[in-house]
């Protein structure tokens, strides 16, 4: 149902009113999910860089320690920065009261079927004539 015009002029008002506030905006910003995302995707790239410094460096003072702990440190980071990226993209995480919470699944009720499953399915949902 659309908003009547004093409605919408009412919320416009709040919403630049909200706009202005430093101190709101600083609270909402600290309790989006996204933000903390980003900054973790940012943290993973810095770390990756130096991590592949890492192994640059060993590779070429032919120091191997040198050069598979850059790798290490890259390839962890790295995989730091996917699970930061799906966590973010999970339809599941919530913001709620200023704090962020990540409902876990139990079991396999709450994971997303996998490719089996989902044949499965099709096969029991495929017409009875089929058969």
């Amino acid at each position: 149902m659309p908003l009547s015009e004093h409605e919408q002029r009412l919320f416009e008002q709040i919403e630049r009113s909200l706009a202005e506030d430093p101190k709101f905006a600083s609270a909402v910003r600290a309790s989006d999910p996204r933000f903390h995302a980003r900054r973790r995707l940012l943290v993973a790239a810095g770390v990756v860089i130096v991590g592949l410094g890492l192994l640059v460096y060993g590779a070429v003072i032919k120091t191997p320690p040198l050069a598979v702990a850059g790798f290490v440190v890259m390839f962890g980071a790295l995989i730091y920065g996917v699970q930061s990226h799906r966590r973010a993209q999970s339809p599941d995480l919530h913001v709620v009261g200023g704090t962020t919470s990540r409902r876990r699944p139990r079991g396999r009720a709450g994971r997303r079927p996998s490719f089996l499953d989902r044949m499965e399915e099709r096969w029991r949902q495929r017409p009875e004539g089929h058969r």
